[in-house]
């Protein structure tokens, strides 16, 4: 027999004190919402958000071929990759699909910080460890030993700000540094998903309840409010940014999600999955199967994923792979796979066929919502 309890965090008291409405995500027991994920998401947009992203899976690797096994393993070129910085990546199969998108941070000159999403941590540290066969590095699952809280919005340098002597004005976006918030210690990380600025602090399990009430009373003045995994959605879908199990797949590559960007064909060696990229590569170049859109509801519909995208006649064109209603444009919106015909912004008759109805939608460019500089 297997034990399918969720795991919790160490903030998991924390939560339930709050009042979280919990859900088992990717085997967790995670805060969907605390109140109104509407007043969670406007929080992020005009204050600041508190998080906990414990759930993510950490995965060390070290050595003086860890760069290398990396660039092997990875589609970026980590071993150009500085000290202090971060890169947004991905690790393919042999076909050139998507197995996760991740995060890498750079910790010194031998050491790296793979950030993969929960529910496929146990695929890369598997695929790593195969993958780093013959290279002179170690990987090691790390994920008991971080805690992972995020502070998003335009007030959070100001409120971290408050807590640590670390240069906030000076760690610039997708850049960790080493320091200390509240007295305990943390990796800072000038990093997020909502669209907003904001830090990730990666911290040992012991320190997430003292760091998450340090954050708590350090922003109750501008606003900050905890925030669950609803909101966390919706501001990333705004920010157009993907979704592993929506945008990406094994059956997407890169180029398919309009992220050909991230595959470096030039660094030094062979990597999985360079011949089927190159391949794609060349289809995205020409015309591809299908891109993906941003869609804005004409009416108030909302679509959700694997709605169909049809065009004025009521044939197929594309599929729905997130949707919901933008608290920021105050309509419905999604992303969608549509044939590339019908992906040009301003393009006539494109609807989503919601439950029989064909709504009309308008294409428009990625991202939805930008913020200000």
């Amino acid at each position: 027999m297997t034990d399918d309890t969720p795991r919790t965090t160490a903030l998991d008291a924390v939560h339930r004190a709050l009042g979280a409405t919990l859900t088992d995500f990717a085997g967790w027991t995670m805060p969907l919402r605390y109140g109104s994920e509407r007043a969670e998401h406007e929080a992020v947009r005009t204050a600041a958000g508190l998080f906990d992203l414990s759930h993510m899976g950490e995965i060390t690797v070290t050595g003086p071929e860890a760069g290398a096994l990396l660039d092997h393993a990875l589609v970026g070129n980590l071993g150009a990759l500085r000290v202090g910085r971060a890169r947004y990546t991905m690790i393919c199969d042999a076909a050139g699909g998507i197995l996760d998108d991740l995060i890498v941070y750079r910790l010194a000159e031998r050491e790296y910080l793979v950030v993969a999403n929960a529910a496929n941590a146990g695929t890369v540290l598997g695929a790593l460890a195969e993958r780093g066969a013959g290279f002179d590095a170690v990987v090691r699952d790390d994920r008991d030993a971080y805690a992972l809280i995020a502070v998003q919005g335009p007030a959070s340098p100001a409120i971290l700000g408050r807590l640590t002597d670390a240069d906030l004005a000076g760690l610039r976006y997708y850049a960790g540094l080493p320091g200390t918030v509240a007295g305990r210690r943390a990796l800072i990380a000038r990093t997020g998903y909502t669209g907003e600025d904001g830090f990730e602090l990666f911290c040992a399990p012991e320190d997430a309840v003292p760091l998450w009430e340090a954050l708590t009373e350090a922003g109750r003045a501008d606003g900050l409010v905890p925030c669950g995994l609803a909101c966390r959605d919706t501001l990333r879908l705004e920010a157009g940014m993907p979704l592993y199990g929506h945008e990406l797949t094994t059956a997407t590559t890169p180029f398919d999600a309009g992220l050909g960007r991230v595959v470096k064909f030039d660094k030094p060696g062979d990597f999985v999955g360079r011949e089927a990229l190159t391949r794609a590569a060349e289809r995205a170049a020409g015309r591809p199967p299908r891109t993906l859109v941003g869609l804005v509801a004409q009416g108030r519909r909302v679509p959700r994923a694997g709605y169909p995208v049809v065009d004025a006649a009521g044939a197929v064109i594309g599929e729905v792979t997130s949707g919901a209603p933008s608290p920021t444009l105050g309509k419905p919106i999604a992303m969608a796979y549509v044939d590339p015909e019908h992906a040009v912004p301003g393009t006539e008759g494109v609807r989503v066929d919601i439950r029989g109805s064909h709504e009309p939608y308008d294409v428009v460019a990625l991202p939805f919502y930008k913020r200000a500089k």
